[in-house]
């Protein structure tokens, strides 16, 4: 299972905004992962004052038993085939991206993102639920 990046924020910070099934299906994933590219995406955020994270924040991740994946060259251009994405944001497209590739299912509270037809196919799962 990968993890978008904001329901990377609700686990480290055990936060009730992460639903009873979603932590179910965390909790029962051989390993859930993290992207390389919500690190940079939290990076930026962080260096403009949007979020606050742990200065250690791979540490944290570590700790909490989430594993990480790296973007790959073959990620990155695979992205260019991505359709039915609502909206422009360029780390979904990555996520989606990695998710199809890899065959994870992707755990994101985005309900414009759960609503869509996205292709290639790829399992999107409500992390409110």
């Amino acid at each position: 299972m990968l993890l978008d990046t904001h329901v990377l924020l609700w686990f480290l910070d055990d936060s009730p905004r992460l639903g009873a099934e979603a932590r179910r299906r965390l909790s029962s994933a051989d390993q859930p992962l993290v992207s390389a590219a919500s690190l940079w995406e939290l990076a930026i955020k962080l260096a403009l004052g949007k979020v606050a994270t742990p200065d250690d924040l791979p540490r944290h991740i570590a700790a909490a038993g989430l594993g990480t994946i790296a973007v790959t060259a073959a990620h990155a251009w695979s992205s260019r085939a991505v359709l039915g994405l609502p909206h422009r944001d360029p780390f979904d497209r990555l996520l989606v991206t990695q998710a199809a590739a890899e065959r994870l299912p992707f755990l994101t509270a985005d309900r414009a993102l759960l609503a869509s037809e996205i292709l290639p196919r790829v399992e999107l799962v409500d992390a409110r639920s």
